[in-house]
């Protein structure tokens, strides 16, 4: 039997210094020469929240020794939860009298698979009493979510509790804040106290602080933080007001999170959070200072086209919300994005946590990535960027009138613009949409599920692409004609690379070669693609070629170089390449094509 494994300690120590020679070694490859003092600002990524993700991070990153601090320690970044950690509640979300597709039995086939607590999303409040009535308030918790009509949906579940005790952890979800933002009308917590009031009586929880209104209008993860926890903190303010103790005020906020493929983010994000909140509430004089936390895949994440894609992005922002410590999960069905929410989809999602529950035993320990150097500094970098404009929003009216003013409207939509830039140019790139696209027509599509608003904008990251796509559907198969220069070993890869891209948009490419003896026949929109050496001397007769047959615009694949003069005086119109705008050249390009 081995008694002890001794792992990394029989490798031999190895510098920061030593490491930057040999990554400098490794980038001389692909981009000459490179000093090693150079090469983490080389490969660091900057993020929109002002500081940069850098390739290696080590305990000397970390301002205070965090490896061997146990949850609930300090600033709650670990969570609250005992060293041997505990399973996270498993919460599927419902839609009550509308919304997508759904089976008529999806109530009892969420209770009969598991699921531990439900979140109703409430289209048309008048239905609600009925669906509450199959659900036994008892043992199930429910959390509800209304729109407009929240107080409603609050009064009808207030008035259905059961005398006899009502399950841990239900909530009215009541989200004036976040609603206000949804639909740009005016903030009103002070209207929610006499319903808060009553559920306290209940033991039951009244607020759900919605992170997924921010999130879905572009906000960077540190902007989400700000603005959200800003939103719980005007809430917790104005329960104070009305007289509340402190600690029943926080008891009586809940904080729905959304995770997303970007796992490392996310899981920072959660702890970043209860880090934030933390500090807010020692501020109050509570004790207590735990946040609850529901994590939610991302919407904005989920794609229309090859909808199969979301099963793994889903996937891993349920592993990212587990590890980062949320007390209950939910997995939105990976078919939303085109409106249908039935039985497998709600069951996928459903068996993506028991997965990783009874297989991957994720829940088995608390904050499992607690002391990695990489999430530690990261949560203290969202916290402090997060914090810094948190400060900054209270300093000037709060979220209330940065609402109002429509200051925190634009500041989100300069973000998302400058996000659209990154999605457009394909350097943040998706899967089955704007790299590998799935080439298969879509017909009866659906509209995806959007909640009601007016206010904020809901963005999902593969629209632009979705939109080009729904342009060339209905328009058939519009076609570009890749004019091929050289042999396939000198095309080959140039050609994979311009039919992908024009794929993303939903046109069809078609190969010739250029040098055909016999007349071109081609479409409006010619590509020319080949390798650098034969541009030089074979790219202005095929630039001439195409023209002689009709082209209308000729692209060529690569970078211009010192060829663009050239390239211009043969006839060549603009260039695709790695990096280029992927969504500009698709727009153009269909309307070429005359794609309405």
């Amino acid at each position: 039997m081995i008694e002890s494994l001794s792992l990394a300690q029989d490798f031999p120590s190895v510098s920061r210094e030593d490491w930057r020679q040999l990554a400098a070694a490794a980038l001389a490859r692909s981009r000459g020469e490179v000093a090693p003092e150079d090469v983490e600002r080389l490969l660091a990524a900057a993020t929109p929240d002002g500081f940069s993700i850098r390739p290696l991070y080590t305990s000397a990153d970390l301002g205070r020794d965090l490896e061997s601090a146990p949850p609930a320690y300090g600033d709650r970044r670990r969570g609250t939860a005992p060293a041997t950690g505990s399973a996270w509640s498993v919460r599927e979300r419902l839609w009550v009298g509308g919304g997508p597709q759904q089976d008529p039995d999806a109530v009892t086939d969420a209770l009969r698979n598991d699921v531990a607590s439900l979140w109703l999303t409430v289209v048309d409040h008048q239905a609600l009493p009925e669906y509450l009535g199959n659900i036994e308030l008892a043992e199930t918790p429910v959390v509800i979510e209304g729109f407009a009509s929240s107080r409603e949906c609050a009064q009808i579940l207030l008035s259905q509790l059961p005398s006899s005790g009502v399950a841990a952890g239900t909530s009215l979800g009541l989200d004036p804040v976040g609603w206000a933002a949804a639909s740009g009308e005016q903030v009103n917590i002070a209207g929610d106290i006499d319903l808060a009031t009553r559920a306290h009586e209940r033991g039951v929880r009244a607020f759900t602080i919605d992170s997924s209104i921010y999130h879905e209008a572009g906000a960077s993860p540190a902007q989400e933080l700000a603005l959200t926890t800003a939103a719980g903190l005007s809430v917790l303010r104005e329960l104070e007001t009305a007289g509340w103790d402190p600690a029943d005020a926080a008891d009586a906020i809940e904080f729905r999170w959304v995770v997303t493929d970007e796992q490392f983010t996310s899981i920072a994000k959660l702890r970043a959070a209860r880090l934030l909140w933390s500090r807010i509430l020692r501020l109050a004089n509570v004790d207590n200072t735990g946040q609850s936390q529901h994590a939610v895949s991302s919407v904005a994440m989920l794609s229309a086209r090859d909808p199969w894609v979301n099963l793994i992005r889903n996937c891993v922002a349920a592993f990212a919300g587990a590890v980062g410590g949320a007390e209950s999960l939910t997995v939105e069905p990976h078919t939303l994005a085109v409106g249908n929410a039935d039985d497998f989809a709600q069951r996928m999602s459903r068996n993506t946590q028991h997965l990783l529950l009874g297989e991957s035993n994720i829940g088995f320990v608390a904050d499992p990535a607690g002391g990695s150097y990489f999430v530690e500094q990261l949560t203290t970098e969202l916290s402090e960027s997060a914090w810094v404009q948190l400060q900054s929003l209270d300093a000037s009216g709060g979220i209330v009138e940065g609402l109002s003013s429509g200051a925190i409207a634009q500041q989100l939509s300069d973000t998302w613009h400058e996000r659209s830039a990154q999605i457009a140019n394909r350097r943040e790139a998706i899967t089955g949409v704007s790299e590998f696209p799935d080439r298969i027509r879509e017909k009866n599509m659906e509209q995806p599920w959007v909640r009601p608003g007016g206010g904020l904008p809901q963005h999902r990251i593969a629209e632009r692409y979705e939109e080009l796509r729904d342009r060339a559907d209905a328009a058939g198969d519009p076609q570009v004609t890749l004019l091929t220069i050289g042999s396939l070993a000198s095309y080959g890869s140039r050609e994979a690379f311009a039919a992908n891209l024009f794929a993303a948009g939903g046109i069809q490419t078609q190969s010739i070669a250029a040098s055909a003896e016999s007349e071109l026949s081609v479409s409006q929109v010619v590509c020319l693609v080949g390798a650098d050496s034969d541009y030089a001397s074979e790219a202005a007769d095929a630039a001439r070629r195409a023209r002689q047959a009709g082209a209308k615009r000729v692209l060529l694949a690569g970078k211009p170089g010192e060829r663009a003069e050239s390239d211009r005086e043969a006839g060549v119109d603009g260039y695709i390449y790695l990096g280029c705008d992927a969504v500009s050249v698709l727009e153009q390009s269909l309307s070429d094509l005359g794609v309405a």
